[in-house]
């Protein structure tokens, strides 16, 4: 299973709708390095939410983008490859066929899949939809990450490939125990049971065990606390 992907990195500037941001992404051809932290030339504005080493590549599917024109004709001009930031967009691979721990080949580099991407408010000022990151996170088109297990030289020209297969929790089942299901104490073992799961979401769902309760999502979705 290959896909060609389109890729794309940004650096951080000033946005008129995100303020500082990279989510501004151009598109690149050439033979890229990639190392542990990411694309060379590539950049994060909130390093406490975004990049590292388990947010190293940031993934979203090109079929979701029909979705969204469908749903927003008015912004017919926005919704295209590296709207959202991305730095991979392909098609074919989706939150359906993607698990978590999934481990692809991409030109000399190996790249683990380690979560779903966790939209944040900046979409909203992004697409000029007050609630955009809840109805992102509500449809489960969320994306994901990759960490960077080995280091080397990648492309557009480079398929990336699926190596091997190491956890039975896709993506949007991920997307579903985290943001959709109701406490549950089963999903949330079955998450951290999960190979290759990100630190940051081993410990959401350890903390939710912990305190018996769903963390609060406003602040990540509008930009404050309930």
């Amino acid at each position: 299973m290959s896909f060609l992907p389109q890729v794309f990195i940004g650096k951080v500037q000033a946005t008129q709708s995100c303020g500082r941001s990279a989510i501004h992404k151009h598109a690149v051809d050439g033979l890229l390095a990639l190392g542990q932290l990411g694309l060379e030339g590539d950049e994060q504005a909130e390093t406490r939410f975004h990049g590292g080493p388990d947010r190293a590549l940031c993934h979203y599917p090109r079929d979701h983008y029909e979705f969204w024109l469908n749903a927003y004709p008015e912004q017919d001009d926005l919704f295209m490859a590296s709207t959202f930031g991305e730095n991979i967009s392909t098609m074919g691979m989706t939150e359906e066929n993607v698990f978590i721990g999934d481990i692809y080949a991409w030109g000399d580099a190996r790249i683990q899949v380690t979560q779903p991407r966790s939209p944040c408010y900046k979409l909203n000022g992004l697409t000029g939809v007050e609630n955009f990151a809840q109805i992102m996170q509500d449809n489960g088109r969320c994306g994901w990450l990759y960490r960077v297990i080995k280091t080397g030289n990648v492309s557009a020209n480079s398929p990336i490939t699926l190596l091997s297969r190491n956890s039975e929790v896709s993506v949007q089942e991920a997307i579903m125990i985290a943001f959709h299901a109701p406490y549950d104490e089963q999903l949330y073992h079955r998450l951290l049971s999960a190979a290759g799961l990100s630190a940051s979401w081993s410990l959401t769902m350890q903390n939710r065990l912990d305190n018996h309760r769903i963390e609060e999502f406003s602040h990540r979705l509008f930009g404050k606390r309930s």
